[in-house]
């Protein structure tokens, strides 16, 4: 779920927003400039993966074991991740991040290159890109409070929501799926892993300040307990990870398996077509952010929120319906401008209802319970698709992810925030709210 706003629920669009006011500050210059680098080399690797897990087995079940393998590791090391930006020095944990992938994906790339890469080898090197990754978020998160005073936090925000669908959706699908068409999977892995070299160059030399730290937590433990018990006091927070969570087993494994797929062998593509399918992502993903950075935050942002996260869910029926690749770029347009709309407001929320010695581990907890049951999502989505066909599959998911997404915004508490804030992170909800006897995020 992806992922302080002050300056988004004021009228007067960019002008007071002022989207470029953050870039002023050197440390954030210079992060903001190696994640939009390392996130152009990510969109290509999208292209790249896809392109390569189905040249080595032609079938949904090899997209589904890739998947698995990056997001069982990514979950496995989100908890510690967390603990770790919020009692370390998140430079360094940024810095190792990106050093291990650019080295993954350097032998990945020599593997390709070479003809010697093997399915299996593939599975394992995207394991290790998705521990990268567990530490990486969490601290990117959390680091950004720290570079950026409070004034810039609503444009640092709005900033990175801009340049990201460019980077990632748009611009690095594009070249990617052309660089895959033109050379092979090979070199486009090779770009990716230059990109995490140029994101390393620019972390070295950032001199962030030290970050604040909670002063009661005893152990690694004790500070999971703590932020699990921040989570689960907060209708608003345990039952939108809840929710997202039900949701994403539903849709997110044939959205992302069965995506490529389709470009692939039901409307006999190639791979320029799916960057050209990513890339009209991106181009929503723009649009959304553009719009939001214009008209400020919602005042009924949760309520908002659901809505546009529904809407978004049930598109990717689209994906299933679509007989022409520029169906499938109209869809996933729409997908990802809903998607990053929903997006912006709740990282608007969470940076106004989360204090900063606890963003690290509420970050890693929300990617945590998020995206735990991706593996059998990923896992469920060949047989399903074998049962029932790969467009029934894609039809299904984005009805039964809809209606959950759509119900969790009837939770009781659930909308109690709406309208209040507070610049300096002291949550304003009241204590008195937690989730019955029956939801234990502890467990």
């Amino acid at each position: 779920m992806q992922h302080s706003h002050e300056a988004l629920d004021r009228p007067g669009g960019f002008a007071r927003v002022n989207l470029l006011a953050p870039l002023r500050h050197r440390d954030f210059r210079l992060l903001w400039t190696g994640m939009t680098i390392s996130l152009l080399g990510d969109g290509i690797f999208l292209v790249a993966m896809a392109w390569q897990a189905y040249e080595l087995w032609n079938a949904p079940a090899a997209l589904s074991l890739l998947g698995i393998g990056m997001t069982v590791p990514t979950i496995a090391f989100l908890l510690p991740a967390g603990v770790l930006s919020d009692r370390l020095d998140r430079r360094s944990l940024l810095l190792c991040a990106d050093v291990g992938r650019a080295v993954v994906l350097a032998a990945l790339a020599a593997l390709a290159i070479t003809g010697l890469l093997t399915f299996w080898e593939l599975v394992l090197l995207v394991a290790l890109y998705g521990v990268g990754t567990a530490f990486f978020t969490p601290a990117f998160e959390a680091i950004v409070p720290d570079i950026v005073p409070p004034g810039d936090l609503a444009a640092a925000n709005s900033l990175d929501q801009f340049v990201r669908p460019i980077a990632l959706r748009l611009a690095g699908p594009a070249v990617g799926g052309t660089l895959v068409a033109a050379i092979g999977t090979g070199a486009a892995f090779a770009l990716d892993a230059a990109s995490f070299a140029a994101s390393t160059a620019a972390v070295v030399l950032m001199r962030p300040p030290a970050h604040p730290r909670s002063e009661h937590v005893e152990s690694s433990i004790g500070a999971v307990k703590e932020g699990l018990r921040f989570v689960r006091r907060r209708v608003w927070l345990w039952g939108t990870l809840l929710s997202a969570a039900i949701a994403y087993l539903a849709f997110m494994g044939p959205a992302e398996v069965l995506l490529p797929y389709v470009v692939k062998n039901e409307l006999d593509a190639s791979a320029r077509d799916l960057g050209l399918v990513f890339a009209a992502g991106g181009v929503g993903a723009i649009a959304a952010a553009l719009a939001m950075g214009q008209r400020g935050h919602p005042r009924r942002d949760v309520t908002e929120m659901y809505i546009v996260w529904t809407v978004a869910t049930l598109v990717v029926a689209g994906y299933g319906l679509a007989i022409a690749s520029w169906q499938l770029m109209i869809a996933c347009l729409a997908f990802n401008a809903l998607e990053t709309w929903g997006t912006i407001i709740w990282a608007t929320i969470k940076q106004r209802h989360v204090p900063a010695s606890m963003l690290g581990r509420v970050s890693s907890l929300d990617w945590l319970i998020s995206i735990g049951l991706l593996p059998l999502s990923f896992a469920l989505t060949a047989p399903v698709a074998e049962l029932v066909g790969v467009r029934a599959t894609l039809v299904g998911a984005a009805v039964i992810g809809g209606a959950v997404t759509f119900g969790a915004l009837f939770l009781p508490g659930m909308r109690d925030i709406e309208g209040r804030a507070t610049s300096s992170g002291t949550p304003l909800e009241p204590e008195f709210l937690r989730p019955p006897a029956l939801v234990d995020l502890q467990r």
